[in-house]
């Protein structure tokens, strides 16, 4: 059987407002929201070229003492990335919808893509990457 990524899954305080963001940020359509048996508000959103699923989710009712995010560099999941062809425009951007630049651009060696940083709401990190052609 060939293995493919089937979704990602971010925590979220407000899983709405989250959701709200990564539209406006990454032009992410929102599929379904809803409160599921668990207790948790589960809203499952796809991309803008639907191959990929992100389910934004409160705490479930059995959640207590939920460790915050981290957008710094640490072991475990600790990115995904986004294309972009224009890095410099996208970062301004996200910077005004409240994302912070951690690190980058840089500019891989023998001809790589050049990638950034960002930490997003819920300090979920993601990279940015843009590939000259």
């Amino acid at each position: 059987m060939a293995f493919r990524i089937n979704h990602i899954h971010l925590k979220a305080a407000d899983p709405r407002k989250s959701a709200d963001w990564w539209v406006k940020a990454f032009n992410l359509k929102v599929e379904s929201d809803a409160v599921r048996p668990f207790g948790d508000r589960f809203i499952r959103c796809k991309s803008e070229d639907g191959g990929m699923t992100v389910n934004i989710s409160g705490p479930r009712n059995s959640d207590k003492n939920m460790p915050r995010g981290n957008s710094g560099v640490h072991f475990g999941l600790e990115h995904f990335g986004f294309d972009t062809t224009n890095m410099e425009a996208d970062i301004k951007r996200l910077e005004g919808l409240g994302a912070k630049l951690l690190e980058g651009p840089i500019v891989n060696p023998a001809g790589g893509p050049r990638i950034a940083f960002i930490a997003c709401p819920d300090d979920v990190r993601v990279e940015l990457i843009e590939v000259k052609a």
